[in-house]
């Protein structure tokens, strides 16, 4: 295979059963309040211990740990437009989701441009690496999927049983073109993983957020990335170098290249298209959604 070595059966059928359970497990929490206090609160709360006591092993570095934190410190944020008035009383709230989103992002563009500064070649962290070129164009790309979040200031609680936080302003394309550089990164930075937390939790919150729970990406995406940490924190070794469950790249630097160039493209294609809209409608990035239904009234109106 190009991207992976070949595996065998059972690893393509954990491989849809992670997927089922990142996708039930984000059901579970949107339709219950009770649930979310329960696995985003509690449960890390009592997990925290057993981590710290089991800190010594070759799995978590200092990004696992603090990856696994701001995706929970994500879910809680968001827990915050869904549960409570905070995002209408105070407006800055917004944009500390918009933030959130940012901050993830950083780490992972650090993580990458140190993978390619220092030249990881080897074991490091319990995965065998290889470094190079792509690392520095994946990185551009983050930066650049960063610079394009956008219309926060439509984001609110959706009016059905299930509360969600919506943010109408991530349009299917962004949300591929962060899917992709997503894919790469983990591809690059995390090879160990992704099999599964490459291509396996990016497809898990993008097929609610495009099917039946549309505009609920960033909060899927919060999700079920904590599900993904929490497990990765308490079984390190589960899909780690050597357990049978685990998918070896290819480590082939054409597909490290071929993955961060598609990231770059998307994100590049995107850009242009978003400011295209910014300067031929007069919408304001700060304060108009550039995307959406609200905004395709406002430029009605201004064109009208």
């Amino acid at each position: 295979m190009f991207f992976f070595e070949q595996f065998p059966w059972y690893n393509m059928l954990v491989w849809l059963v992670v997927l089922a359970i990142l996708i039930v497990l984000n059901e579970l929490v949107r339709r219950s309040k009770r649930a979310s206090v329960l696995l985003f609160i509690c449960l890390p709360m009592v997990l925290t211990v057993f981590w710290y006591l089991n800190r010594d092993n070759e799995i978590t570095s200092w990004f696992t740990w603090i990856k696994v934190y701001s995706a929970l410190l994500g879910s809680l944020i968001f827990m915050g437009v869904r549960f409570s008035h905070l995002h209408n009383k105070y407006r800055w709230y917004k944009g500390f989701v918009a933030a959130i989103l940012a901050v993830n992002i950083l780490e992972a563009v650090v993580r990458e441009f140190q993978v390619g500064l220092v030249g990881f070649e080897g074991m490091v962290d319990g995965m065998y690496y290889i470094s190079g070129g792509w690392n520095y164009l994946n990185a551009v790309a983050g930066l650049l999927n960063l610079l394009l979040i956008c219309g926060w200031v439509g984001i609110k609680a959706s009016d059905s049983q299930c509360k969600d936080m919506v943010w109408h302003d991530q349009s299917t394309l962004y949300i591929i073109a962060y899917g992709i550089w997503n894919i790469a990164y983990v591809y690059a930075c995390a090879p160990g993983n992704a099999f599964y937390s490459g291509f396996g939790l990016n497809i898990a919150a993008t097929i609610p957020a495009l099917l039946w729970a549309k505009g609920t990406w960033m909060q899927t995406r919060a999700h079920t990335l904590s599900f993904w940490m929490i497990w990765v924190m308490t079984f390190p070794y589960f899909f780690a170098e050597g357990s049978v469950f685990n998918v070896t790249v290819s480590y082939n630097p054409i597909a490290n290249w071929s993955l961060s160039i598609i990231s770059l493209v998307l994100n590049m294609v995107l850009a242009c298209w978003q400011v295209y809209r910014i300067i031929k409608y007069r919408l304001h990035p700060f304060k108009n959604e550039i995307w959406s239904e609200f905004s395709s009234s406002l430029i009605h109106k201004q064109v009208g």
